[in-house]
């Protein structure tokens, strides 16, 4: 309920700002510069920026309202966001509560034209409910109602999903400039098959392995992912908790699996603190598994894309990561 809390706050402060800082920044921006005549695409997160970057190359003008690094659920739009989305032409977003500040943006726009995708909508049934499954850490406030129902959030996870939204994200640049139409159209279907065939590679290395299940010692973003080749998985939180300290009984019942299942590590995400993992593992009788990290794309930051990380170089990595976990002699960067 935190990020509730925190989003209807942020929207009301910049509520009372966004009118004047419309007017400052005028309404005929586009105008300006030599991006004056490219579509504008604000994408909230990483992935989707990534998708339209290489789906519309240099005939659009992306923003990439998170580049500083910070993590979608703990993200807090500025007056400038609020004025990039009142302009462009076509905004980008996940769609689910962390992004509750969104409607108020949307209320703004300036464009009569605008065109709003909502990565979950676009999924529509295939979105998943936030579950607590077996050992996982119950959040303080983390509880549902009848009326209130959490999603996980972390749909770009799944190369299958990328494909439906990268083929929602082409229509929507062929009603912006019907003149390109067969640029953005040449273009996602390269990229499609290159999803495809790395969909086709973890699909392999599935059918491969020597287990069909993974334990994570951090929250757990990878549903998505994990259901589409049907995998099993054991976690500390769920995928959008907030918490950061697991209780002994989750450390016990994560190290009795790690031991009993004779995994090969414990897997967290990139940024994460390595604690939890380390302490279900020295409560295991050899303690001497191995960490691994994967990266959930939530914290890329702009210094990472000038470093030519993408969602296929990221992916590629986590399969290579998963592959290692899931008892595969591919390498991957365990730390001990």
């Amino acid at each position: 309920m935190g990020k509730k809390i925190g989003a209807v706050l942020v929207i009301a402060l910049l509520c009372i700002g966004i009118g004047l800082a419309c007017l400052s920044a005028g309404t005929d921006s586009k105008e300006d510069g030599e991006n004056g005549d490219r579509l504008q695409v604000v994408c909230t997160v990483f992935p989707a920026y990534d998708w339209v970057c290489r789906i519309a190359g240099e005939k659009v003008e992306p923003v990439y309202l998170m580049d500083t690094g910070v993590d979608l659920h703990s993200y807090q739009p500025s007056a400038a966001d609020f004025v990039a989305i009142a302009e462009c032409d076509i905004v980008i977003y996940v769609g689910g509560q962390s992004e509750a500040w969104m409607q108020a943006a949307l209320d703004n726009s300036v464009n009569e034209d605008l065109q709003i995708l909502n990565m979950m909508e676009l999924l529509g049934d295939t979105v998943k409910e936030e579950t607590l499954t077996e050992g996982m850490q119950e959040e303080q406030h983390w509880f549902r109602t009848e009326e209130e129902t959490e999603y996980d959030e972390h749909v770009w996870l799944s190369l299958r999903n990328a494909e439906v939204i990268c083929n929602a994200i082409t229509k929507a640049l062929v009603r912006a400039d019907k003149e390109n139409a067969a640029y953005y159209e040449n273009r996602n279907q390269e990229y499609q098959q290159e999803l495809a065939k790395l969909d086709k590679a973890y699909a392999d290395m599935v059918a491969k392995a020597a287990t069909r299940t993974l334990l994570f010692g951090d929250r757990f973003p990878f549903r998505y992912l994990t259901e589409d080749y049907g995998l099993e998985y054991y976690a500390a939180f769920p995928g959008c908790s907030a918490e950061t300290k697991a209780s002994f009984e989750t450390i016990t019942f994560l190290a009795e699996k790690l031991e009993s299942c004779q995994f090969t590590g414990v897997l967290i995400l990139e940024d994460s603190s390595p604690e939890i993992a380390q302490a279900i593992i020295a409560n295991t009788k050899d303690k001497d598994q191995s960490i691994f990290v994967l990266d959930s794309l939530q914290s890329v930051d702009r210094t990472k894309i000038e470093e030519g990380v993408t969602y296929l170089s990221v992916m590629e990595n986590n399969r290579i990561v998963f592959g290692q976990a899931l008892g595969m002699e591919e390498e991957a960067n365990g730390i001990d």
